[in-house]
């Protein structure tokens, strides 16, 4: 081969790897992207208000938590279930309890059963949002508003949903420097 076809093979070769580089990077952002707007594996919707639809069919809302091995979090639903009319916004809260000596951070990752019921279980406010920061023996209960998005009596699969399951786990985060800061003992020195 001369120096031609090696350059063009090796060029090819480099492209190549910046475009399956590049994919892998995407794949990401653009997965969470694809779940969030089709509701593919039980990704939530998200709005702003409330439902202007409210049907006189009812559903169940079952509520699940857990936390992730290790994290010292003790976390559950206040309320493991309730039914409400498909559209009708519903308000849940989760308790999450903080037994050990020290601040712990958290952050919560969700899903829905069934998954075809994902794109219709929409949430107006959670916590799931945002990182949550419990400080030692602290007790917080966590709201979540959601409704059931009246299109899922249209989806040729989900309209025969009875019940949908949403399902916490929360994962340890690390804390910010503030939060850190107030893990720290205070040490007084008298001169």
């Amino acid at each position: 081969m001369n120096s031609s076809a090696n350059s063009k093979t090796a060029m090819k070769a480099v492209g190549v790897v910046i475009l399956m580089g590049s994919l892998a990077w995407a794949s990401v952002p653009f997965y969470d992207w694809f779940c969030r707007t089709t509701g593919f594996g039980g990704v939530t919707k998200q709005a702003e208000q409330a439902s202007d639809i409210v049907l006189d069919k009812t559903i169940k809302v079952r509520f699940d938590a857990s936390v992730d091995r290790g994290m010292e979090w003790q976390f559950k639903p206040v309320e493991r279930e309730m039914e409400l009319r498909i559209g009708e916004t519903g308000l849940a809260f989760y308790e999450a309890y903080n037994p050990s000596n020290r601040p712990i951070a958290g952050t919560a990752s969700y899903n829905v059963a069934p998954y075809d019921a994902g794109a219709y279980f929409t949430k107006i406010a959670c916590f799931c949002f945002e990182r949550q920061v419990l400080q030692p023996g602290e007790r917080v209960q966590m709201p979540v508003t959601f409704y059931v998005d009246p299109e899922i009596v249209s989806d040729r699969d989900a309209k025969f949903t009875k019940v949908i399951t949403l399902s916490y786990t929360f994962y340890e985060t690390d804390l910010d420097a503030e939060s850190a800061a107030l893990a720290e003992p205070q040490i007084f020195r008298f001169n």
